[in-house]
């Protein structure tokens, strides 16, 4: 199952904060699709999510990536925004 979560209007803490509670909701092998704003969080948040033991399977820019659509109906992007793509383990 894919989860999806939008914390580029969040700052850390509680952008990590979010993450987890997603991942405590996840189960083994579930994916789940995390959109970022920010250096701190584009820094933290996938080294957080390793330090857990769970896998990083991307990062990239949203720009290209289908989650974009989503997110412009809902409240529009930045450039800068990224994806992050994180599997539970």
């Amino acid at each position: 199952m894919d989860h999806f979560l939008d914390i580029t209007a969040d700052v850390c803490p509680m952008t990590f904060v979010r993450t987890r509670l997603l991942i405590e909701r996840m189960a083994a092998g579930d994916t789940a699709t995390i959109v970022l704003r920010g250096v701190e969080p584009i820094e933290n948040v996938p080294a957080s999510v390793t330090e857990l033991g769970h896998r990083v399977i991307a990062m990239l820019p949203l720009a290209g990536d289908p989650a974009r659509a989503r997110l412009e109906r809902e409240r529009g992007t930045r450039d800068g925004d990224m994806v992050l793509r994180i599997a539970k383990t």
